[in-house]
């Protein structure tokens, strides 16, 4: 990948580098549905896709007729971290991605997500993918706001000492390409077809420039992208 036109590339990693929102929504349904919000998988994967479920305890409140609790909470991500350790897999061609990626830009890479510091950990090391990173991984979830705003780009960007306008962020739902674009950077929509990725046009409605579909095709084409569109 010669010219490489960025000096970073951020990651977002649910449904970007691993296939963890069916598992995830699997554990919702079965723990929303006992609490008196009766949902199916596929379901509850459009109410979350994009979102913590931190960030929607006023909807689960609403709907199941019960507080949300830290104690819930903590049961959830019990449940769900399980599920993870048990059937987590990368996105396929994700790994050599990041890895060509990496060696592309001398290692500028890091790995933001809206997800708590734990899961994504979980999910990199599951996957094999924790040593790309290094001390580079975010969660919007440690900083101010979370996405749909720039927080967690901004705070990688500046962690590895480059412009955000001269990062590519990539990412496959709208709450996180409306966080890359808000930070400035050039939003790489991936979206591969089914009910876990936003589809390509809601992607280009918040302002993801490009958009591919298989994680393979990645390196390619960040390397393609005219240096011009970002200068």
């Amino acid at each position: 990948m010669s010219r490489f036109p960025f000096d970073a590339v951020l990651f977002d990693c649910d449904g970007v580098l691993v296939d963890s929102e069916p598992l995830v929504a699997r554990v919702l349904a079965e723990m929303l549905t006992e609490r008196g919000w009766p949902l199916t998988p596929a379901q509850a994967g459009e109410v979350f896709l994009g979102k913590s479920v931190a960030g929607l305890a006023g909807l689960i409140e609403e709907r199941t007729g019960k507080p949300f609790t830290e104690a819930w909470l903590e049961a959830f991500r019990q449940q769900r971290n399980q599920a993870l350790e048990r059937d987590l897999v990368a996105i396929a061609g994700a790994p050599q991605a990041v890895r060509a990626i990496h060696a592309a830009t001398g290692g500028r890479i890091a790995c933001a997500s809206g997800a708590d510091l734990h899961k994504v950990t979980l999910q990199l090391r599951k996957v094999g993918l924790l040593d790309a990173f290094g001390d580079h991984i975010f969660s919007g979830q440690d900083m101010p706001r979370t996405k749909p705003h720039p927080d967690v780009y901004l705070a990688a960007a500046a962690a590895l000492g480059v412009d955000p306008r001269r990062c590519a962020v990539i990412e496959d739902t709208v709450t996180g390409a409306a966080a890359g674009v808000a930070a400035g950077a050039t939003v790489f929509g991936f979206s591969e077809g089914g009910p876990h990725h936003s589809t390509p046009d809601a992607l280009r409605a918040v302002g993801a420039q490009v958009i591919f579909q298989r994680m393979e095709q990645l390196p390619g084409v960040l390397a393609a992208y005219a240096a011009d569109a970002i200068a």
